[in-house]
C-alpha cells in the first residue's frame, strides 16, 4: 500500500488501460448519489478541500455511494443487493497486470472491502449486455483501509475489454487504475498505416537514460502535450554523453515517417536528435545487437513539431530516440505499417490471450470449420510454426 501519487508496484510502470485519454469510460453503476463514478478515471491524484459542502454533503473527488441500510454484506458471493458496483470500459483492450484501488481522502466513509472482475466483450456492448457477460475475478474480495492506494498484482493472462469494481457494502473510492499490456485486435490494423509507437496500439517506452522531471511514457501518450509537464524531460547533463528513450513498437514494422515534437519546451528543448532502429524478430536482444540509423543527427527547434520522411525498407521492432545533449520532448510519433512477420506475431499474441469462446468465434468468423477452430483454440498457446501459420492464414485469408 502506498500513496496515490507514488505507486511502488512494478506494474504501475505499465499503461493505465483505464485512462480517459485512451478512451476509457464508466458505462454503468448502480449508485453514485454522493459523488460521480466518472471521478474514478480522472488522471490526476484526488484532491480534498475540507468544509466544501454541496446539497448532498461534503464534495468528494471520487466515487461515493449512499449508505446501505438493512442488507448484510457477509455473503461469500456478491449479489446486486449486498454491494455497490461500477463497470468501466477500458480505453484499450489488453492483459491486466495490476490494479490500484485508491481510497485517498476517504477516511470515515471508505468501503470495508472490494473486488475487481474483468470481461471481454467485443464490439460496443450496452450496459445490459455487459451485465450478462461472463465475468472473471482478477482481484478477490479484500479488506480496504482509508486514505490508501491499494496495489493488487494480477496474474490472469486473458485479454479483457471491461472491468467491474465491487465495493462492500458501500462507501467511497477516489481512483481506479488498471495497468497492463495493450493488445489490439490485429484485424483492425491490417493494411493500415498508424503510429507504431503509440500507447493505444501497444507501443511501450521500455527504457530511458533519465526521467528526473517527467516520465518517458509521456512521449507516446495520446493527444498533444498541453504543458511542459505532459512530455519527457531530463535533468541538465554535466558530461559529454546524451539522453535517450527506447520504445518497443506495437509490432514489427516499417517506419515511414517520424514526428519529433518539442511543443511547450521553449528554453530546454534538445539541440539535436537522431533515431536508430533494431529488429528483434530474429531473436536478437536489443541490449546486445546492432542498431542502425533511421534519422541522422538533426537540429531541433524549441516549441516545434518536426516532421521527417524516412526511408522505408528495414523492419524494426524497437526504436531509440537520442537527444543531444539533454532536455525535453513533448511527443514522438512513428508512422508506419506492420510487416508480415510483425502482423503474424501480433496476431498470435492476441489469439493466445483471447477467452476460449472468443478465440473460436474469431476463427469461425474468418471461415474456419467449427471443429478446426475448437482444435486450434484447445492447442493454445499456438507456439509451433505449423499451428501458428494456420491461425494466421485463417485470420487474414492468406
Amino acid at each position: 500500500m502506498t500513496t496515490a501519487d507514488t505507486p511502488s508496484a512494478p506494474f504501475a510502470e505499465l499503461v493505465n488501460l483505464a485512462s480517459r485519454l485512451l478512451g476509457a469510460g464508466v458505462v454503468a453503476t448502480n449508485e453514485d448519489t454522493f459523488a460521480d463514478a466518472e471521478n474514478l478515471l480522472v488522471a490526476k491524484p484526488a484532491e480534498f478541500r475540507p468544509h466544501t459542502f454541496g446539497h448532498k454533503g461534503q464534495i468528494m473527488d471520487g466515487w461515493e455511494s449512499k449508505r446501505r441500510r438493512g442488507v448484510s454484506a457477509e455473503q461469500p458471493h456478491p449479489t446486486d443487493e449486498d454491494h455497490d458496483w461500477t463497470i468501466v470500459r477500458l480505453g484499450v483492450a489488453g492483459v491486466v497486470h495490476g490494479v490500484i484501488v485508491d481510497t485517498a481522502h476517504f477516511t470515515g466513509n471508505y468501503p470495508e472491502s472490494a473486488s475487481v472482475e474483468a470481461a471481454s466483450v467485443p464490439g460496443h456492448p450496452s450496459p445490459e449486455e455487459l451485465r450478462g457477460a461472463e465475468w472473471t475475478t482478477i482481484v478477490p474480495r479484500t479488506a480496504l483501509s482509508g486514505d490508501t492506494a491499494h496495489e493488487f498484482a494480477v496474474a490472469d493472462g486473458t485479454r479483457c475489454t471491461h472491468v467491474r469494481l465491487n465495493i462492500f457494502p458501500d462507501g467511497g473510492v477516489a481512483r481506479l487504475r488498471v495497468h497492463g499490456e495493450v493488445l489490439p485486435d490485429p484485424r483492425e490494423l491490417d493494411g493500415l498505416t498508424f503510429d507504431l509507437a503509440a500507447q493505444e496500439y501497444g507501443g511501450v517506452a521500455e527504457a530511458a537514460s533519465d526521467r528526473y522531471f517527467s516520465s518517458p511514457h509521456n512521449l507516446n501518450a495520446p493527444g498533444r502535450a498541453s504543458v511542459m509537464g505532459d512530455g519527457w524531460e531530463t535533468r541538465r547533463r554535466r558530461d559529454k554523453a546524451n539522453d535517450w528513450v527506447q520504445i518497443a513498437l506495437a509490432g514489427g514494422g516499417e517506419v515511414l515517417a517520424a514526428e519529433v515534437d518539442t511543443s511547450c519546451f521553449v528554453a530546454n528543448a534538445p539541440g539535436w536528435a537522431d533515431l536508430i532502429g533494431f529488429d528483434a524478430s530474429t531473436g536478437a536482444d536489443p541490449a546486445d545487437g546492432d542498431w542502425f540509423e533511421l534519422l541522422p543527427r538533426t537540429r531541433l527547434q524549441p516549441d516545434t513539431r518536426h516532421r521527417f520522411r524516412l526511408d522505408a525498407g528495414r523492419p524494426v521492432t524497437h526504436v531509440r530516440i537520442n537527444v543531444h545533449p539533454d532536455g525535453g520532448l513533448a511527443r514522438l510519433r512513428l508512422t508506419g505499417r506492420l510487416t508480415g512477420a510483425g502482423r503474424a506475431a501480433l496476431a498470435l499474441r492476441w489469439f493466445n490471450a483471447l477467452p476460449a469462446a472468443e478465440a473460436v468465434a474469431a476463427l469461425t468468423g474468418a471461415g474456419a470449420a467449427a471443429q478446426e477452430a475448437a482444435a486450434l483454440t484447445a492447442a493454445r498457446p499456438a507456439a509451433d510454426p505449423v499451428t501458428a501459420a494456420t491461425v494466421v492464414r485463417i485470420l487474414f485469408g492468406g
